[in-house]
């Protein structure tokens, strides 16, 4: 339930305004009785939403949205007044409050407000994550009989709330597969949390999970909502779930046992309520059976499992996707839609695409697309297909050192990936991760870790 501040100086219409909101709209309430209260208070709870008088002694209205613009806090802020002084509101609203009442309204035109609010924050969110994203995937596009299995598998899994486990190649639209879950759970207007294991700092995973609360740790100068929390009522997509350090494997168990979190530095369990969706490229049942994943956590989340196709076993839908990326590449980029060429389709639908599947489609086309100045994109313009021969020397290592298990092979398979890519790149990280469709250059340093590998 969302927690609403209301901050002003005579208490007892303070507390009046928090006592009708939990009356009538069901809210969590807090209470302060200036501008540093609250400031303090927003530091160390998760608010949702503030009701804020203007005029206040010390430290008023205006200041504390001078602070919290400062501060970039996201919280959203109602201001109201008992003046009627519309010029003092409209300065308000200038330094960031969402909208501005008057004192005298109803309770029920205030909880709307709030509900307004709420939902316009809420709509921030997904609009600058989806700004973010633009143009990174593409939706499940595709008629081959690969996907129309795969579609139907996910409108059977959407309307039940048990965890799924996505499994398939990097690259292979994963993460779209949880969004369709999500929409299709009639859960398309509730919070979608998408959060990349792999790419969270070690020392920082329990707070991205579960939250912190201010003065954990160093640098914690607010209490944070952790993704399970933020995801209540929706979708927590956990991404490269396999990369989770044990610790937060066992603390992940236990929330999804008893729906319950406690914030790092915390004492007191919150109630949350997400539908979990989580995805690998790895084979967890080898991890847990090698104690690298532990086996409760895997027997956990595969109560639904949906396996992606790799763009390989689906060839057909090359030229939909290509139509796809060319239109939708051309419209972020500004410039005139471009058609491909029967032959230079040809090329792209001969390839195996076995380094990073869709998404490597998809940054091929781009490098077509900025190519040419021409309409037409045509053989000239695809991009050579990436080496993946072993560097010198390594076939001969190969031969003496032959994988004898499947996790061995594994390992090798991975490993000569990673080795191909790098020399494809000149041993560039921040280059390589990216050709690879990893979050960053640390999700590349931590898997040449896992391997041992360091340039030559």
């Amino acid at each position: 339930m969302p927690i609403v501040l209301i901050v002003d100086d005579v208490r007892a219409l303070a507390e009046q305004y928090a006592y009708d909101l939990k009356r009538i709209a069901g809210y969590e309430t807090l209470v302060a009785s200036g501008g540093g209260e609250a400031l303090e208070t927003i530091a160390v709870e998760p608010v949702d939403c503030v009701i804020l008088d203007l005029e206040m002694p010390g430290v008023d209205g205006f200041e504390v949205l001078r602070r919290l613009k400062k501060d970039r806090v996201p919280v959203p802020v109602i201001v109201y007044t008992g003046t009627g002084n519309y010029d003092r509101c409209v300065k308000a609203i200038k330094l960031g409050a969402y909208g501005f009442i008057d004192k005298a309204e109803t309770m029920e035109r205030v909880a709307r407000e709030i509900e307004n609010a709420l939902e316009r924050a809420r709509l921030r969110n997904e609009v600058e994550a989806l700004r973010r994203d633009l143009g990174r995937d593409t939706p499940l596009v595709g008629a081959s009989e690969a996907m129309k299995e795969l579609r139907e598998r996910i409108a059977r899994v959407a309307p039940i709330p048990s965890p799924v486990l996505i499994v398939g190649e990097s690259g292979t639209g994963k993460e779209l597969v949880a969004r369709e879950l999500h929409r299709l759970g009639g859960a398309e207007n509730r919070p979608f949390v998408a959060i990349n294991s792999a790419a969270i700092p070690e020392n920082l995973v329990e707070s991205e999970l579960f939250g912190h609360e201010r003065g954990a740790f160093t640098g914690a100068n607010r209490t944070h909502k952790g993704a399970f929390e933020l995801a209540t009522g929706g979708t927590l997509f956990l991404d490269e779930v396999g990369e989770l350090p044990l610790t937060a494997q066992a603390k992940l168990l236990r929330v999804l046992e008893d729906n319950r979190v406690t914030r790092v530095g915390g004492e007191r369990a919150v109630s949350v309520n997400a539908r979990v969706v989580a995805a690998t490229n790895r084979d967890l049942e080898s991890e847990a059976e090698t104690r690298r994943f532990r086996a409760d956590l895997y027997y956990r989340l595969n109560v639904h499992v949906l396996r992606v196709p790799a763009l390989r076993e689906r060839r057909s839908d090359i030229p939909d996707l290509v139509e796809h990326f060319l239109e939708a590449t051309c419209a972020r980029f500004g410039i005139r839609k471009k058609m491909i060429t029967r032959q230079a389709l040809e090329l792209l639908s001969a390839r195996e695409w076995k380094r990073n599947n869709v998404r490597e489609l998809r940054n091929a086309v781009e490098r077509m697309v900025i190519a040419t100045d021409a309409p037409l994109v045509d053989t000239g313009d695809v991009p050579e297909e990436p080496r993946t021969a072993l560097p010198e020397g390594e076939v001969e290592r190969e031969a003496q050192t032959a994988p004898r298990t499947f996790q061995e092979m594994k390992s090798e398979s991975e490993r000569r990936i990673i080795v191909a890519a790098l020399e494809n790149n000149g041993w560039n990280i921040t280059r390589t991760a990216k050709e690879l469709g990893l979050a960053d250059h640390a999700s590349l340093l931590k898997i040449m870790r896992r391997l041992r590998l360091s340039r030559p």
